[in-house]
């Protein structure tokens, strides 16, 4: 009798033992978080982003700027889960890619797990960056690059870009293994879309008129709204990037949503004090600017650091979206550059300075004993972006070559895209 006791509770005591010494479990808690933060960050895509980009194209594009952007979350989410999860994510392949192990999601069941939330449910959170990353490249070159041309080079690029980067840093390549820190995509989404943006903005070339006629926005309003809906979608952006719902994501959340508040502020003063009026456009992009700074950063910096970094993005933002582009004389239609490029390497280097301990223990930067983050943080975006400008340019030679051209007939820009390409137009004012 006394065996069959001792059987019994040996039988009991195993699988709470193995749990105990580390065995990976699903947490229920940690996996509703997820689902929620995933379909977050999908609205930024196909609502959010659509939203800001069409609201500051010009009318005669609005329908276009919409179709690019819904598009490029179309394909992102097909070749994330054909190939684009696998080469990221898949077996490391000497720092730089990931193996072919889960093509087609090969490999990976419904009881396969990520840390506590299922294998399925990360691929999903991921697939949603690629879909944004690729999406948000488009704001440089609105009113003039052929659809055709768009779909190509969004299949092409987040193929042969967003994926080999995303390995580097959050799958176990080559910045992973140096210590660079980017906890939800300085380099990956930010730093990467924006250099891209400016690559394309250089080989499209300008609109035409630019500089010589005004080119007003179609909807302050519907830019706003879309700012609204990006930060809201922002919290499953940085948060959800803790994969858990825990202590580091209520700190990022919080940090996430004082930098785009700061941001949005100082933006405005800046303007108000430059410009002589504060304008809605601008409390829309800095909150922007702020939510893209913050953005690396969010799972290791406090609070007064999160303001300092917001306070940075905001004027920040305005000079690199004001001045710098009419100085240097390029024409990123909506500032892909400006706000997400330079910000993102803002946001990054602020990581390698403000990252501490007291919140992540995987960060610690400059200001608390570890001078060597910054110069990591400072490799890791020459890196990205030598890379992603070199491999766009390859990327957009093949677009060409495969599509007969990247830009629109002289015509069709000046008719609109709306009409020229979708037969359609997105206000009926007659």
């Amino acid at each position: 009798m006394k065996k069959k006791i001792l059987v019994v509770l040996i039988h009991l005591f195993i699988p709470f033992s193995h749990a105990y010494a580390g065995e990976t479990v699903m947490n229920t808690g940690d996996t509703a978080w997820m689902i929620v933060a995933t379909a977050m960050v999908m609205m930024m895509t196909p609502a959010g982003l659509a939203l800001f980009y069409g609201g500051m194209s010009r009318s005669k594009n609005l329908l276009n700027t919409f179709a690019m952007t819904f598009v490029s979350y179309c394909i992102g989410s097909l070749v994330w889960m054909l190939w684009g999860y696998s080469l990221a994510f898949g077996p490391d392949q000497a720092g730089i890619i990931g193996g072919l192990d889960h093509l087609l999601m090969r490999g990976i069941g419904v009881g396969s797990l990520t840390g506590t939330i299922p294998t399925i449910l990360f691929a999903l959170f991921q697939m949603t960056f690629a879909g944004i990353t690729v999406a948000l490249v488009l704001g440089s070159i609105v009113d003039r690059m052929k659809f055709s041309s768009w779909i190509v080079f969004s299949i092409l690029w987040v193929t042969f870009i967003y994926c080999p980067v995303a390995h580097w840093v959050w799958g176990g390549g080559w910045m992973a293994k140096m210590g660079a820190l980017d906890f939800a995509g300085g380099n990956v989404v930010h730093i990467n879309a924006g250099v891209a943006g400016l690559v394309l903005a250089l080989v499209v070339g300008k609109r035409r008129g630019y500089g010589k006629e005004a080119m007003f926005p179609s909807s302050v309003t519907l830019t706003a709204l879309g700012a609204a809906l990006l930060w809201f979608g922002w919290f499953g952006f940085n948060a959800g990037s803790e994969l858990a719902a825990d202590g580091v994501a209520a700190s990022a959340f919080m940090v996430t949503n004082t930098s785009a508040a700061v941001a949005a502020l100082s933006w405005m003063f800046a303007e108000w004090f430059f410009s002589k009026k504060p304008t809605v456009l601008g409390l829309a992009s800095g909150a922007v600017a702020g939510l893209v700074s913050i953005t690396p950063a969010a799972g290791f910096v406090n609070l007064p650091a999160s303001m300092i970094i917001g306070l940075v993005a905001g004027v920040f933002g305005y000079y690199s979206v004001s001045v710098l582009k009419h100085k240097l004389g390029y024409d990123d239609s909506l500032d892909a550059f400006g706000v997400h490029g330079m910000c993102g390497v803002w946001g990054a280097l602020a990581t390698g300075l403000f990252a501490t301990p007291e919140i992540n223990e995987l960060g610690k930067g400059l200001f608390y004993g570890n001078p060597g983050q910054l110069w990591i943080q400072l490799v890791s975006i020459i890196a990205t972006a030598l890379f992603t400008a070199i491999g766009t340019l390859v990327v957009l030679s093949l677009t060409r070559l495969l599509t007969g051209g990247l830009r629109v007939d002289a015509d069709e820009e000046v008719v609109g895209l709306d009409n020229a390409i979708h037969g359609e137009r997105a206000f009926d004012l007659d």
